[in-house]
């Protein structure tokens, strides 16, 4: 089944006076890998919890599939769309198998316990994210990246039909962001849809369908679009107030973006 999930005209701040964005709109749609990239400070983190309802807006609102999201029951929210934070630590040893257990809540009674029907699930999902021989391990006792698959499966067991994760590569080596994001676009690709939260400009180039620009100075979406047409030096330049340069990768035909060294002198343009 395809879902939208629309946000219309969004401001939030933390304090009054100080507003972290005034007036966003954006479109998460199923199929599609949605990127939100911008500076440090523009609201990336703040918007995609706004977007999943762990956050309420002063102004605007957030429909799924045309309905306020404010109105879904939290067990009936978390069927359809799932979130995953920066970090997850478990308050108390447990397993892999049994973090991505827990992904089962709005599918289980408050006093029920897992039914054969979920375990089936958990150990589906593991496989799609390539975890299950971890099954056993203790959670704590994995790698960056082999947590963040794991908690992957763990929100792909809620079987929502929407992602949305809060920069899911921001402590993995090379090899593990390339990973990550390879099983988002085949997520994608399967019918999900899938907002993430990036700092790295060139995994969004390479991954995204579309991305959403946040600057400090617009409090806004400075540029919403194809990868394209977003990650150009002008509004690049303008949102991270740096000169930043792109290019085209050799091998993947990809964008590169890279930022020009502040203590160089700009050529002259003969």
């Amino acid at each position: 089944m395809s879902h939208r999930l629309q946000a219309e005209g969004l401001a939030f701040s933390y304090e009054a006076g100080r507003a972290v964005f005034t007036r966003v709109d954006a479109t998460v749609r199923s199929g599609e890998v949605t990127g939100i990239v911008g500076p440090n400070g523009s609201g990336k983190s703040t918007l995609l919890r706004v977007l999943c309802g762990l956050l309420t807006p002063q102004h605007g609102q957030v429909l799924l599939d045309g309905r306020p999201l404010a109105s879904f029951r939290s067990t009936e929210r978390a069927r359809t769309l799932a979130f995953l934070p920066q970090s997850v630590d478990p308050a108390f040893a447990l397993t892999v198998f049994e973090v991505v257990c827990l992904g089962r809540y709005p599918h289980v009674g408050s006093w029920a316990g897992l039914r054969a029907q979920d375990r089936d699930v958990a150990r589906r999902c593991m496989c799609d994210t390539e975890t299950e021989q971890l099954a056993s391990r203790d959670f704590l006792t994995l790698s960056g990246g082999e947590r963040q698959r794991v908690l992957l499966a763990s929100i792909l067991a809620q079987e929502p039909d929407l992602l949305l994760l809060d920069e899911p590569t921001s402590s993995l080596d090379i090899h593990h962001q390339i990973e990550i994001f390879a099983l988002l676009r085949r997520l994608a690709s399967s019918g999900f849809g899938v907002a993430v939260v990036t700092h790295d400009l060139n995994l969004a180039a390479r991954y995204c369908d579309r991305l959403l620009l946040l600057s400090t100075e617009a409090e806004s979406v400075l540029a919403e679009g194809r990868p394209g047409e977003v990650l150009t030096e002008g509004l690049l330049s303008r949102a991270y107030a740096a000169r930043i340069l792109v290019s085209q990768h050799p091998i993947t035909r990809t964008l590169l973006i890279t930022a020009d060294d502040p203590g160089r002198e700009p050529e002259a343009v003969p």
